[in-house]
């Protein structure tokens, strides 16, 4: 086969150019997956990145005394870079956290974040216009986009702000975090679920309310 491919000038510009984008794929991939703190997943990738480094770079490196196949090795360096990120966009690794500022003070704006499965720090600071309600959310990055349309559908001016943290010490605000419920709705539909989920404690309540025992010590019924 490496014969055949040494052999085909056409076939050894695709072969270099295919063979640099796993290995700069999974390169690009290890280094994020090192600067997130993820390191038994950079250990697995680096273990992919060397056997394609030891089986397939070395006939790359031995065969770019041709010009196209120059070109070949620098457009799949690019190509790999590209991939590399646009997998770890979707593997979505880490958290993502959002503060938000918001002049919605007639709604319990923090507990329908809270309801909808994200963790929430609140609290009221002072604006130009104002007292406002401050709002620290903490989210898995894959639902990021859905949380910030989410926060449009509850309140289209409120202002937002996303960063990813490099650290998180403690486990509070990653229990606080339902990735269930958070995957279980679309924001554009927030309204109508926000609506079931408060029906639905509100019977729950009325439940406990109703077999709750009396001062006799019989449940009422």
């Amino acid at each position: 086969m490496l014969e055949a491919v040494s052999n085909s000038a056409l076939l050894m510009v695709l072969v270099i150019f295919v063979i640099n984008i796993f290995y700069v794929s999974f390169l690009t991939l290890r280094t994020v997956a090192i600067t997130k703190g993820y390191r038994y997943l950079a250990a697995g990738v680096s273990i992919l990145e060397t056997f394609v480094y030891v089986i397939g770079l070395g006939l790359v490196l031995d065969n770019l005394d041709q010009p196209l196949n120059v070109i070949a090795y620098a457009l799949g360096f690019g190509v790999g870079v590209l991939s590399g990120l646009k997998i770890e966009e979707k593997l979505a690794l880490g958290y993502i956290v959002v503060n938000v500022t918001t002049a919605e003070r007639d709604r319990d704006f923090p507990n329908h974040l809270r309801n909808l499965g994200y963790g929430v720090t609140h609290g009221t600071q002072w604006g130009r216009d104002g007292e406002r309600t401050t709002m620290q959310i903490l989210t898995p990055r894959k639902y990021q986009i859905k949380l910030i349309d989410t926060i449009k559908e509850l309140d289209e001016k409120a202002f937002i702000i996303a960063y990813e943290p490099k650290t998180i010490n403690g486990g509070f605000w990653t229990k606080g975090v339902s990735r269930r419920k958070v995957a279980s709705y679309e924001p554009e539909n927030v309204e109508e679920v926000l609506e079931e989920i408060y029906e639905q404690e509100e019977a729950e309540e009325t439940e406990q309310q109703d077999i709750r025992p009396d001062t006799d010590g019989q449940k009422k019924v």
